[in-house]
């Protein structure tokens, strides 16, 4: 289910790609973000007129940050290959995992992840590949908010019960964004062509990996869960090899690798247990597609 997860996420971002021509990159995120809020309000009714300034402000807080995740990764992979977008992205994680984390050796991994980062450099300054500086920006940019996104799916999946707060957080995060995709999403409106696409780009990158996650939660222990989910640049660069010819070789391979390794160790030292003296949050979750941890 978490492989599933990953998959469907990068599929979905292939389909969004097919968009990017004639609505951008940000007409995209604004129409995903608002059509996965109206499923997901229509599924799960959460009754939000209820809440308090304090649930609202932490919803405000994450639909910030996931329309700032959404809309600058989309503008990354419509300049850099998935893969590596992917890939540079996870070093916001990584690094908000470093700082909550007390382990002098989880510094060892943000270094793998580092090393990572310098092969793409290389491969792209050397090799047969070169990199867009602007779509690199964008994935470092899309890391940041994804880090701000971990903080507070997690703080509103502990104020507000069931998925309501993502379902409000999508419309909000398609506010945010609004202002560069409103010309994308007035092409939309007079091209039925398109509206196909959007959908599948919404069940795709938030309803399907959304609910496989929630499911897979359930079943597996949360550790576990991370581990897999540290699998993604690699999903990224074989559904992007598959699906958009996006060839890549050892240098970028090893550059994957690396990342993973740190997410993974990263998360694995996280997972152990920890004197009772200390009262220390629990460990982060990486994942995007809802905020159960």
């Amino acid at each position: 289910m978490v492989l599933g997860s990953c998959s469907s996420l990068q599929f979905g971002a292939t389909v969004a790609m097919q968009l990017f021509p004639a609505i951008g990159s940000w007409g995209t995120t604004t129409l995903r973000l608002a059509l996965a809020c109206v499923i997901l309000l229509l599924v799960l009714r959460p009754r939000f007129w209820g809440w308090t300034k304090t649930q609202w402000t932490s919803v405000i807080w994450f639909g910030l940050a996931l329309g700032g995740m959404n809309g600058f990764f989309y503008s990354a992979i419509d300049k850099i290959p998935l893969g590596v977008a992917v890939a540079l992205e996870f070093t916001g994680p990584l690094v908000l995992s470093a700082i909550m984390s007390r382990a002098r050796r989880d510094l060892i991994f943000v270094g793998a992840a580092a090393l990572g980062m310098v092969l793409l450099g290389v491969e792209s300054s050397f090799g047969a590949a070169s990199f867009d500086p602007l779509g690199v920006a964008f994935a470092l940019i899309a890391g940041g908010f994804w880090a701000f996104y971990i903080i507070f799916s997690a703080r509103t999946g502990q104020l507000v019960p069931g998925g309501g707060g993502l379902a409000v957080a999508m419309g909000i995060g398609a506010l945010v964004v609004l202002i560069p995709g409103a010309p994308g999403v007035a092409e939309t409106a007079v091209r039925p062509e398109l509206w196909l696409l959007v959908l599948g780009t919404a069940l795709l990158s938030s309803v399907v990996p959304y609910s496989l996650e929630l499911a897979a939660l359930r079943r597996i222990p949360t550790p576990v869960f991370s581990i897999l989910l540290s699998l993604e640049p690699v999903v990224a660069a074989v559904i992007g090899w598959f699906m958009l010819d996006q060839t890549f070789g050892w240098l970028r391979a090893a550059a994957f690798g690396l990342v993973i390794v740190a997410s993974a160790g990263i998360t694995r030292s996280q997972a152990r247990p920890r004197p009772e003296s200390f009262d220390e949050e629990k460990p982060v979750s990486r994942h995007r597609g809802g905020e159960t941890a």
